[in-house]
Parts: C-alpha cells; sequence; structure tokens
C-alpha cells in the first residue's frame, strides 16, 4: 500500500520539452516512475527524453492514446494555471504542480475547478510526491528515501529531505512524502495527508513539518485528536521569525497574532502531537515515540 502514487500510475509530464521539464522528467524515469507521454502545445508527434517519449499537442489528446491517470506539470508560472485546469477538464485524477510564482488570483480559480471535477492537487510551489521504490513525481531526491512504514508530509521542501536522511538514519523509511508546498493556496492540505495516512494499512507513522503563517497545521491537528490512531511527530519552521515579514514561501507570514510558531506549536502538542525542539531531531522525535 501506499498513498496517492505507486508503480502503476500512469503518468504525464506537461512541459517535458522545456529544459526543467526534461532534465527532472529523466530522473523519473531513472527511479522508475511510469511515464507514458508529455504535453507540450505545437509540438505534437514528436518525441522527447531520448526519443522514448511520445508528445502531445493536449492532455486530451494524451489521455486518449496512454490512458494517463496522472500528470506533472513543469511550465512557468503564467501558464500554470491553465496547465492544471486543462488535465482537470480532462479527467486525470491526480496533478502535481511544481512551478513557484503562480499568482494567487489564478489559483483561487484553480481550487473551484479542481474541486468542482474532484481533481486531486498537489502544489503549486511543491517538490512533489514520492511513493518509495514505485513512482517519484517532482523535484525530491529519490536516493535518500528507504522503504519502510512512516509517511511524509511537509510545507517546505528542504525539511522535507532532512526529515527522511533523519528517518532513515534512524532505522525508519518511508511508505509515501509529500511536499504539499508553502503558497497561500494549495491544492492538498496537511489534514488530507493525514486522513489519507490514516486510512492506509502500511504507514504506521507520520512526520508532519510545518512553518509560521496560516491556521493549516492547527486544523490538521484537530483533526489528528479525533481521528488518528497512528503517532504524529512535528517541526514548526520559522521559530525566530519576526511577525508581519514574510519568510520564504508566499504564505509564510504571521498576521494578526495568528499563525506564529510558538502558537502552532503549543495547539499541536495540546493534540497529542510530539514537536521535535530543532529540525535535527525530527528523526529522533518520531523514533523515541515509535519506541514507547
Amino acid at each position: 500500500m501506499s498513498i496517492l502514487v505507486n508503480k502503476n500510475s500512469k503518468v504525464i509530464v506537461q512541459g517535458i520539452t522545456g529544459s526543467e521539464g526534461e532534465f527532472h522528467s529523466k530522473q523519473m524515469l531513472d527511479y522508475g516512475t511510469n511515464i507514458v507521454g508529455g504535453v507540450t502545445p505545437g509540438k505534437g508527434g514528436q518525441f522527447a527524453i531520448d526519443n522514448t517519449i511520445k508528445v502531445f499537442d493536449s492532455v486530451e489528446d494524451s489521455i486518449k492514446d496512454t490512458d494517463a491517470d496522472t500528470s506533472i506539470i513543469f511550465v512557468p508560472p503564467p501558464f500554470a494555471a491553465d496547465a492544471i485546469i486543462e488535465a482537470s477538464y480532462a479527467g486525470v485524477k491526480l496533478v502535481v504542480c511544481i512551478t513557484e510564482g503562480v499568482p494567487v488570483h489564478d489559483m483561487i480559480k484553480v481550487k473551484q475547478v479542481v474541486k468542482k471535477n474532484g481533481t486531486r492537487l498537489i502544489g503549486p510551489n511543491c517538490p512533489g510526491i514520492i511513493t518509495v521504490d514505485e513512482c517519484k513525481l517532482g523535484i525530491m531526491p529519490g536516493f535518500i528515501c528507504e522503504k519502510g512504514n512512516i509517511g511524509v508530509v511537509s510545507k517546505s521542501g528542504t525539511l522535507t529531505y532532512e526529515a527522511i536522511d533523519q528517518l532513515v538514519n534512524s532505522g525508519l523509511g518511508q511508505t509515501t512524502a509529500i511536499g504539499i508546498g508553502g503558497d497561500p493556496i494549495i491544492g492538498t492540505t496537511m489534514k488530507d495527508c493525514l486522513e489519507l495516512f490514516e486510512n492506509d494499512s502500511e504507514t504506521e507513522g507520520v512526520v508532519i513539518i510545518g512553518e509560521i503563517g496560516g491556521q493549516m497545521e492547527i486544523e490538521a491537528a484537530h483533526w489528528a485528536k479525533k481521528n488518528m490512531s497512528k503517532p504524529i511527530a512535528g517541526f514548526i519552521a520559522g521559530q525566530t521569525a519576526p511577525p508581519g515579514k514574510r519568510m520564504g514561501h508566499a504564505g509564510a507570514i504571521i498576521s494578526g497574532g495568528k499563525g506564529s510558531a510558538a502558537d502552532k506549536i503549543e495547539k499541536m502538542k495540546s493534540c497529542g502531537i510530539t514537536i521535535a525542539n530543532s529540525p535535527a531531531n525530527i528523526g529522533k522525535t518520531l523514533y523515541n515515540k515509535l519506541a514507547r
């Protein structure tokens, strides 16, 4: 078991002929991801990635030919929302958008479309998702992962990799790791991921990595307190950030006294989540909790 993606996922890459799309498609193929096609308008009929992957003019055309159910998007910010919407209307079940800098105004429309069509969106501005030894979608370094029974969900790309490395060093492998992105409007939330991990029979514990700004971590913690049977360890980045100053991600800003690290840590602890006191202790924190 795993969540969202596995070795049977049929993947298309929107923007496969661009430099980013081509580079990361090669990495994903090397990991074992089942890429069945690419999409670049105007380049239909060509072949990408050493002439191994057929390119289509539209997502709809690619699905007719490949029966794809998953899409990953490597297109520039002005066109990313249209790419997500195109995939959603074409019937793609899971869309992962790596693109950073997608306008918030565009994402408002995207959220409405994916909700109406029942499309699962991860991102934008995220490192993607990896189900260990089966499928890698995005820019995560697959070689740091080891197969196991711990789920990882994070707003931060870099801390996702750090947490995975620490888990491996503690003898804890992963089922699936998800970088959900740090923009103000994203597709899949922490609560959504916790619910998926709770329903996954293979996952036995979860690491969540949040950051200042918004209420997503608190909403996830309240849901976990009522519904989660599996142990959770967490970390909140941005503990030294001054109020009112955006830190890194567009969503990482403390406003109106809400969204501070201290506020989130207090409320997460009250919901039974064990919080690491340093990013260097994320893996050890979950290991110790599982050992109790």
